[in-house]
Parts: structure tokens; C-alpha cells; sequence
């Protein structure tokens, strides 16, 4: 009888560890979806820049935003796929180079960061 609920017991805290792995496992994933995400945005946003950049560059730093519809429509795909994000987007028009900040908070985590630059021809 003790021989089967030592048995039990390992087993029990088997499944325990292989429940707490999962856990991780799923946290782990979720974290780099939403890197990946902050990275495929970060590079549309670029993308759309180069196609607009005809007198329209200056438009798309953060202060002017609002003004601008493909930025408007940029920021609000942010805020639909990621958590609590914010953004900063600083443009010298006429030199073209762009900065792109991106931060997050991911539930149960702390603030997260994804960082680039580029330069946009005229």
C-alpha cells in the first residue's frame, strides 16, 4: 500500500512539473508574438513612409500623428495588437532619418522595448 502512494506521488508531482513547463512554455510564446508584432509594425510603418514620403515625411512624427491618416491608421493597429502600447516616432525630414520606439507592458511583466532606425530617401 505505501509502495503505490509513494508511486502516486511521483507521479503527482510528474504532472505538476510538466503542468508548471506549459506555463512557462505559453509565456514564453506569448512574449515573442508580441516582439515579432512590435517588429512587423515597426517595419510597416517604414514601408508606409517610403511610399508616402513626397512632402508627407514630417507628418508621421509623433506630434503630428493625429493629423496624418496613414499614421492614425498605423497607431491604431499598435493599440489593437499589442498590450498597453505606446509609441514614439522621430523624423528629420530632411535628412530622412527615422526612429521608431515601440514599448508595451505585457500582463504580469514589466515594460518591454523594441527600438529601430532608417533612412527614408526623398
Amino acid at each position: 500500500m505505501i509502495e503505490a502512494l509513494v508511486g502516486i506521488l511521483i507521479f503527482a508531482f510528474g504532472v505538476m512539473g510538466l503542468i508548471g513547463l506549459q506555463a512557462s512554455m505559453t509565456k514564453a510564446q506569448t512574449g515573442a508574438k508580441f516582439r515579432a508584432d512590435a517588429a512587423n509594425l515597426s517595419n510597416e510603418l517604414i514601408g508606409v513612409m517610403w511610399s508616402d514620403a513626397a512632402g508627407n515625411l514630417g507628418k508621421y512624427a509623433s506630434a503630428s500623428c493625429d493629423t496624418h491618416a496613414p499614421c492614425k491608421d498605423w497607431a491604431g493597429k499598435l493599440d489593437q495588437r499589442l498590450p498597453a502600447a505606446t509609441s514614439v516616432v522621430v523624423v528629420d525630414a530632411p535628412s530622412g532619418a527615422v526612429s521608431i520606439t515601440i514599448e508595451w507592458t505585457q500582463p504580469g511583466e514589466g515594460k518591454h522595448r523594441y527600438q529601430t532606425s532608417a533612412m527614408v530617401q526623398l
